[in-house]
């Protein structure tokens, strides 16, 4: 079924067929169109007025939150927001990709947001050796939902309930185990390799 050239939204054709509506025929079209063109019924307005002795602001710019070390910020902007997180400060080589992506790419670019995503990885597989030198390691067992599979109905949950993402169960135990066993043989060969 072809539709006619009347018919397809304005946004799928190169420019306007026809004369755009006026406000009159707008409001005769659609029920309470343009209710808000005057200021008067809009009951916001009295909120968009500036009024001084209601603000309650004491400084013209808020203070400004002391910088333990000197934040990432964009390119695009000339200083950190007034307040920001301190909670996770970069560190290791995560923490040099984060700086890098932020000092020379902009944040409309791929290039800076892939870089922020592979400090992530990165960042994880930091963790995840980090914990090795603890008391208490990391258990890809428990941590990974893997014990949970064979404790709380793993396959019956899936199986025969309808839903869309069982095309890929199949790849789940490669990403979640496949990183453990890469490290192992890993270690292993690294091992091999210093007793020689």
């Amino acid at each position: 079924m072809t539709a006619s050239a009347s018919d397809l939204p304005i946004a799928y054709v190169p420019r306007r067929r026809e004369p755009r509506e006026t406000a009159e025929q707008l409001r005769a079209r659609i029920p309470g169109w343009g209710a808000d063109l005057d200021p008067r019924d809009r009951p916001s307005t009295p909120k968009l007025q500036f009024q001084e002795d209601l603000t309650g602001a004491h400084w013209e710019f808020p203070d400004r939150q002391p910088e333990k070390w000197p934040r990432e910020r964009s390119i695009e902007h000339a200083f950190v927001t007034p307040v920001f997180g301190t909670a996770q400060p970069p560190k290791g080589a995560s923490g040099a990709i984060r700086k890098f992506a932020y000092r020379r790419f902009s944040e409309g670019r791929a290039a800076h947001w892939l870089l922020l995503i592979a400090a992530d990885r990165v960042n994880a597989v930091e963790a995840h050796l980090e914990s090795f030198l603890t008391a208490r390691p990391d258990n890809p067992i428990t941590e990974t939902g893997i014990k949970g599979e064979f404790t709380h109905h793993g396959m019956s949950s899936r199986l025969g309930t309808g839903r869309t993402d069982v095309r890929h169960h199949v790849l789940d135990p490669v990403i979640v185990a496949g990183p453990w066993i890469a490290a192992a043989l890993g270690v292993r060969r690294l091992v091999r390799a210093v007793r020689r």
